[in-house]
């Protein structure tokens, strides 16, 4: 996704620089794909997925000197990425509506989903962002109540109630194949 070019010619070029980007580029084959992962369940496609990557680090880039805790860069990241997402979507042009003749071909689905699926996934998109998100960072990054908060800038009790609200939605509207116990 992000590279690293070669200096211009006549550019000169600081040891601190370099060792900078040898840093950031590091960093990023060390974790873009897990990254990318996020993004992809934040978004829901993985077109907006990469873009809301690169946004994101792009920021990081920017802010890499700023950053002294070097452990707490994949939260950094991920609280860049929610940001980013919500600022996207509170963004009126993504809200227009596009009205087709055409019909979407309907996927396949395999009737012995473990609850791990793509459909899974796909059904999560049907959330409001802010739920949508609590689930993602609880349940796909495994991050505890307090460190979400901590991502999403909330208190602990608006992730446990988001959480709340997310699960009952999701068991409320969830498909058939998807129930437990009804398979």
């Amino acid at each position: 996704m992000l590279g690293t070019a070669a200096a211009p010619a006549g550019t000169r070029v600081t040891v601190a620089s370099r060792s900078r980007d040898d840093d950031f580029a590091s960093y990023l084959a060390a974790r873009e794909q897990a990254l990318l992962r996020t993004a992809y369940a934040l978004t829901g496609n993985v077109h907006d997925a990469q873009d809301l990557l690169q946004t994101a680090l792009a920021k990081l880039y920017l802010a890499w000197d700023s950053v002294r805790d070097r452990e707490a860069l994949d939260g950094y990241v991920r609280r860049i990425m929610v940001n980013e997402n919500t600022s996207l979507w509170r963004r009126a042009w993504k809200r227009r509506e596009h009205v087709s003749d055409d019909l979407p071909e309907q996927p396949v689905t395999d009737h012995r989903d473990d609850g791990t699926s793509a459909q899974l996934w796909e059904f999560v998109q049907t959330l409001p962002r802010r739920q949508r998100a609590v689930v993602v960072l609880r349940y796909y990054e495994q991050l505890s109540e307090a460190e979400t908060a901590d991502v999403l800038g909330v208190s602990i009790g608006t992730v446990k109630s988001q959480t709340s609200r997310a699960l009952a939605a999701l068991r409320e509207r969830a498909p058939q194949s998807l129930r437990e116990g009804e398979r």
